[in-house]
């Protein structure tokens, strides 16, 4: 009887391990997936609030490169590049960068630019900065940050690519100027590097080729 019951209970011990292991394998699969889509379903959120779906007819997210450089993205990891098109044509793109000398910690970014390098808009998508200081850099807290809508190398000169207590055009904090300053200098940094690299951002890569009929980017 104890074999028995020993055997018996290391059956049901097997048979609840095999269940176990199905369902945590078949919640994992469920809710990867749903944490992909709605990772998905944010970024394009956040791309169209800058690049409307109305300016383009392609998917941004699928017509997408990776690029790196330290020295004008503020990272050494790679950063992404959403390239926006109407029939094929170069509308605008978005380029995701770093401010690495925020006051808390690096402040990352989306950074709209449209093809004839004017701003089309910019958003904080991450940020450690102090609350009710250098927080309002963050769209919910302020519109400070449409404040770059427009601009461009062309019509914003070097002196005024800064906040205006260094002489520049850009509003600071009150007790928060480091946080505003270090994403003017990021953002300047990414138009400089759109401009001697534009033709090069749109070109790289094949852009994915779109079925007869599909909408895409329109989420």
């Amino acid at each position: 009887m104890p074999l028995k019951k020993m055997l018996l209970s290391a059956a049901l011990l097997g048979l609840f391990a095999t269940l176990g292991t199905a369902l945590v394998a078949y919640t994992y699969e469920y809710t990867h997936e749903r944490i992909a889509q709605n990772e998905r379903d944010a970024l394009l959120r956040s791309l169209h609030a800058i690049i409307p779906s109305s300016r383009h007819d392609n998917d941004p997210v699928a017509d997408s490169i990776e690029i790196s450089d330290a020295t004008w993205l503020g990272s050494n990891k790679p950063q992404q590049v959403y390239r926006a098109r109407q029939q094929g044509k170069p509308v605008a793109l978005a380029l995701t960068a770093v401010a690495p000398d925020g006051y808390s910690d690096d402040i990352k970014l989306l950074i709209g630019i449209n093809y004839d390098g004017t701003l089309a808009g910019v958003r904080v998508t991450a940020h450690a900065e102090t609350p009710g200081l250098g927080d309002k850099i963050d769209e919910a807290r302020s519109d400070w940050i449409h404040g770059f809508a427009d601009r461009s190398l062309s019509n914003t000169t070097a002196k005024q690519w800064q906040v205006k207590k260094d002489g520049g055009v850009f509003d600071q904090f009150t007790g928060a100027t480091v946080t505003p300053r270090a994403i003017v200098k990021a953002v300047r940094k990414a138009l400089e590097y759109y401009q001697q690299h534009r033709d090069e951002l749109f070109e790289a890569g094949e852009p994915p080729v779109q079925e007869t009929g599909q909408e895409t980017g329109h989420g």
